[in-house]
């Protein structure tokens, strides 16, 4: 790891083809950080008793059928605690998808938090965290340097993943 990862942040997690990336990411986290960041989960998930589990994995339902801003909640919890790391993939999806999703992006320009980029490099075997970026409020702009920082990631299953 060549940065350290702030007590508030947006980790943007990159790329996600595989279950396995969550399984490292936490682990890679865990070892790292002696915690477990928080993360987005869809609410089906969240039945007992595995509700327990996710929460104690630090999961967050998220029902994607209501019109609620899940941007404006993830702002309210980071203001309403002094840590919190919110991890995120932005392809949303383990298919290959070259539109990202932007909730990763205005979650940490809304909350005034940076955005921690971290990788899963699975011809490195490396896990890493390397750049702290901080929304400018240029999306196009600063959603192309972000996407940059990935081009030379390799996923799991390389025809996956897409950056443009």
């Amino acid at each position: 790891m060549s940065v350290e990862i702030p007590e508030k942040s947006v980790i943007c997690v990159a790329p996600h083809t595989s279950y396995w990336d969550y399984v490292v990411g936490i682990l890679f986290y865990l070892s790292v950080i002696g915690s477990i960041p928080h993360v987005l989960m869809k609410k089906e998930l969240f039945f007992f008793p595995f509700n327990l589990l996710f929460k104690s994995m630090g999961g967050i339902p998220v029902d994607r059928k209501k019109k609620t801003s899940i941007s404006d909640q993830m702002v309210e919890l980071f203001n309403s605690n002094r840590i919190f790391r919110l991890a995120i993939s932005p392809e949303g999806t383990r298919k290959r998808n070259i539109q990202w999703k932007t909730g990763f992006y205005y979650i940490a320009l809304k909350a005034g938090v940076p955005i921690t980029l971290a990788s899963i490099d699975y011809s490195k075997k490396e896990v890493d965290v390397k750049h702290i970026f901080s929304p400018t409020g240029d999306f196009k702009a600063d959603i192309e340097e972000i996407m940059n920082y990935y081009k030379d990631v390799q996923a799991k299953h390389p025809a996956k993943f897409a950056i443009r």
